[in-house]
């Protein structure tokens, strides 16, 4: 079987190293012509490190990463609610930049005889019953059996399929900052500040002394309401976020996986921990020639994030100040509570 990858990000990176492992000859071309050094997303769940697990990526990064303690919410700078996040490995999450998470499963592409193709960009392809077709940058024409599409919201692969991208954007700019700091108090818990007038900033742990700042409102560190040692800012920016899927995640021998075929807001930290389950279901399918569900199933678990992530998102930011102050209410009630906890972790981890 063979099969062309479009996008060497963690979708794309952990199908081909998945269909590889199972003996499928990949093909796996990425149109940058370096691997990125680019971090979006810095959280790894329990579901992802299973998927690791199977080609031998989980110890470099549980080596790497940072196991978060807790869970913490504050209303600016008092602590509303404690989640620790020690009960079971059910309940762990890591932290860790993503240009690292995608070399450590780059690294395991290479270890069962895989290559990344960079500067190789798809320009178009098409398909009949026996074959598709592609037309690779600097590769001329070659025929595959399957092509995944795993090249992100602007993916080449759905517009060549015409399969559209429905959805919205929010109004609102956020911000991130990914900084080096000293002396940051509990390094390994992710924190969440509720601010004034329906805001969120959230600092997320990457390394031993590197963190990831994200706020519903431009320059991120503007809004810390906490002090922060700042030693270093290795990149800082405004983003929008969009709530978009498509309505099919396959045509004939084609199939989209990760951001190509959904995207939502950061709450939850889902997004990349779902393109990695669409990876590494579609390449079970592969193999085992079970494909017709795919569409469906990817669709319901993507629909079913995208409720759970915008569930979070209208939570922590809704504008009206009686539900805010409800929410704060909750927030200090289960804290009080020990034995709900678990039950409260293992729901923020599972949706």
């Amino acid at each position: 079987m063979k099969v062309l990858v479009v996008g060497a990000g963690p979708t794309g990176l952990t199908a081909a190293t998945e269909l590889a492992r199972q003996g499928a000859d990949v093909t796996l071309i990425e149109k940058r012509s370096t691997a990125s050094n680019f971090s979006r997303a810095v959280g790894i769940l329990p579901s992802s490190m299973r998927v690791f697990e199977r080609f031998g990526a989980a110890d470099a990064v549980r080596g790497e990463a940072i196991a978060f303690s807790d869970i913490a919410f504050y209303h600016e700078a008092d602590l509303l609610l404690r989640l620790p996040l020690n009960f079971d490995e059910r309940s762990r999450i890591w932290g860790l930049a993503q240009d690292r998470t995608e070399s450590h499963i780059a690294d395991a592409f290479v270890r069962y005889g895989g290559s990344i193709h960079y500067g190789a960009a798809l320009e178009t392809f098409r398909q009949d019953e026996s074959c598709v077709t592609a037309q690779i940058e600097g590769k001329g024409e070659n025929k595959f059996d399957y092509i995944i599409g795993a090249d992100g919201v602007r993916s080449v692969v759905r517009q060549t399929l015409g399969i559209p991208f429905d959805g919205f954007e929010l109004d609102e700019d956020w911000s991130i900052a990914d900084v080096d700091v000293e002396d940051w108090p509990e390094p390994s818990s992710f924190k969440g500040y509720l601010l004034p007038g329906g805001h969120v900033c959230i600092v997320v742990p990457l390394e031993a002394a590197r963190f990831r700042v994200i706020a519903s409102r431009p320059d991120a560190l503007s809004h810390l309401p906490v002090p922060m040692n700042i030693t270093n800012i290795r990149r800082a920016g405004d983003f929008r976020i969009a709530i978009r899927q498509v309505p099919r995640y396959s045509e004939g021998r084609v199939f989209l996986a990760g951001d190509a075929a959904h995207c939502h807001s950061p709450a939850g930290g889902r997004g990349m921990n779902l393109g990695i389950s669409d990876a590494a279901e579609l390449a079970e399918r592969m193999i085992k020639g079970t494909l017709d569900p795919y569409s469906e199933s990817r669709h319901a678990a993507g629909q079913h994030v995208i409720a759970f992530s915008e569930r979070g998102r209208t939570t922590l930011l809704n504008k009206s100040a009686m539900k805010r102050k409800t929410l704060r209410g909750a927030m200090r009630v289960l804290n009080r509570v020990d034995w709900l906890k678990p039950r409260a972790a293992h729901q923020f981890l599972n949706g």
